[in-house]
């Protein structure tokens, strides 16, 4: 019974823990877009008059935790940290979970092959190529499979670590979590039966609390930019608006929002949006639904033919079983392919979105597959052919890696150099958040000097923090006029990008709004 048990816990928690090291040791580890350095920097108080602890759409208490961490020891990447150490959480409940599922069908040595095996297929990109949005997706979906496993068993604490992990997942992105626990509901009546409603309907309750307190403590401001960050994302990132500017004022208007220069209230506010960015249906469903389809479904077989393989095999092998439950989770994996191609059409499905659905996904559709199986394991074929299929998956992951060091590295130059060269003075940047992707959870790359920086472009500039930057920086809340006193000032360094879309912009601005556009990168920093 111990020699059980502790072969348990090596395949629950130390593999899941041996797999995330080793993976962020040989392989390293990257962030997958601009959002967490953005995110860092607030927390940190580097592009703030002081460290942020309260984002407003997301970490909703962790970033007052942050915050304090990082004023307290600001040279540790508690950012990565946590985030890392909840990531491996969840795979350590996913693996939990399969390796009970498993054990009617395979020793132990083969449920740590299968483990192993799955971590390749489901996992592995997760910790090598990050973003916070994973997280609550795949813990709260995981929170909620292992829960609904261990419901019938006289035990509190698996209750009790689920409803924990809802509330870290909830509160890191809310509609993140209430996304990844909808993919597992399903699967939560496989594994308990009719008990797993009143999971559900604990996990509902302290969601729908969370939300209640966080629409009455909202302040003007969050709710404003709650609301502008829903029109620009309705903009630039899910297509659904179309620009029709009909004066001078709105033409640069939405040229700042298509260069996501957004801090200036003069020229991007919701009458903006209303007037010259409307949602246009018809051209949305005649235009834009058909090119996202054509670029976005090749796309996603290619990323992860693997995983799609896996569910595949659970596919034929459940098809042939007939029982109780078995019409319901055909409709599951009608419904959950059915959600992935609306995501896609409607909104978007990027790497940080569909690699989590599908890995809660996976484990659901092998418990509505392992929770009734009276068939042997798949045969010898359709296992080398999976095998066959890990190896075309090794080979792709190597060559990301390979890119992904190279651009980390580039980034990374950038970001010393700028450092460096601003030697602790007040930085104004446009454009430095496209050096922010495929850098390191584990390093500061802002430094730990003085020295603010006041960022141009970016979803940040929507941030109320950034008025108050400027207050604290130029004496003024106006973008342009703190743009007009500090610029001249020695004791600020300018980063500009390389000549392009967005200098031309900044120079029309400039002139419109009149402050000092720029001529050029300064001080040959690229």
């Amino acid at each position: 019974m111990k020699h059980a048990r502790l072969g348990s816990w090596l395949r629950i928690v130390g593999l899941p823990l041996a797999l995330v090291l080793l993976t962020a040791a040989a392989l390293g580890c990257y962030y997958e877009t601009n959002d967490d350095v953005a995110i860092t920097l607030l927390l940190r108080g580097r592009s703030a008059a002081a460290p942020v602890g309260d984002l407003h759409l997301y970490f909703h208490g962790w970033a007052a935790l942050l915050a304090g961490l990082y004023a307290r020891w600001p040279a540790a990447p508690w950012y990565g940290l946590l985030l890392y150490g909840l990531l491996t959480l969840a795979l350590m409940l996913l693996f939990a979970v399969l390796d009970r599922l498993l054990r009617p069908h395979l020793g132990g040595v083969g449920r740590a092959g299968v483990l192993g095996w799955f971590y390749l297929a489901a996992g592995l990109e997760h910790v090598l190529w990050f973003n916070y949005m994973r997280v609550p997706l795949l813990l709260a979906g995981a929170a909620l499979l292992f829960a609904a496993q261990r419901l019938n068993e006289r035990r509190r604490w698996p209750l009790a670590l689920a409803l924990l992990s809802l509330l870290a997942a909830w509160a890191i992105r809310p509609s993140a979590a209430l996304l990844g626990a909808l993919v597992a509901a399903p699967a939560a009546y496989w594994l308990a039966g009719r008990r797993a409603s009143r999971l559900l309907l604990l996990a509902a309750l302290l969601f729908g609390a969370g939300t209640a307190l966080l629409t009455a403590a909202r302040s003007p401001e969050a709710a404003r930019y709650r609301r502008l960050d829903v029109l620009k994302s309705n903009f630039s990132d899910y297509q659904l608006s179309r620009p029709r500017p009909r004066t001078a004022a709105d033409s640069l208007g939405v040229r700042a929002v298509q260069e996501w220069v957004l801090g200036d209230s003069v020229l991007v506010d919701e009458a903006l949006f209303a007037r010259a960015l409307p949602v246009e249906a018809a051209a949305f469903w005649q235009h834009t639904a058909p090119a996202k389809l054509r670029a976005g479904l090749p796309q996603f077989g290619r990323d992860y033919f693997l995983v799609l393989l896996l569910n595949l095999a659970l596919l034929a092998w459940g098809l042939g079983q007939p029982g109780p439950g078995a019409w319901a989770w055909r409709l599951y994996l009608l419904a959950v392919p059915a959600g992935l191609l609306a995501l896609l059409v409607l909104l978007k499905l990027p790497p940080r979105l569909a690699l989590p659905i599908l890995t809660i996904f996976t484990v659901a559709n092998a418990a509505g597959v392992l929770g009734r199986a009276g068939r042997p394991v798949p045969g010898r074929y359709l296992l080398l052919t999976l095998l066959l299929a890990s190896g075309l998956y090794a080979y792709k992951t190597a060559h990301r890696v390979g890119v992904l060091r190279a651009e980390q590295a580039r980034n990374a130059g950038v970001m010393h150099a700028l450092v460096r060269q601003a030697a602790g003075r007040t930085v104004v940047a446009a454009g430095l958040e496209t050096h922010f992707k495929s850098l390191s959870p584990f390093v500061q790359y802002d430094g730990n000097g003085p020295g603010r920086w006041l960022l141009l472009t970016g979803w940040p500039t929507l941030d109320p923090s950034q008025p108050r930057l400027r207050q604290h920086l130029a004496g003024t809340r106006d973008q342009a006029r703190a743009l007009g006193r500090l610029l001249p000032r020695a004791d600020v360094y300018a980063w500009w990008p390389a000549p392009g879309p967005l200098t031309r912009f900044l120079r029309r601005y400039g002139a419109a709004r009149r402050w000092p556009a720029p001529a050029g990168p300064r001080d040959k920093n690229l």
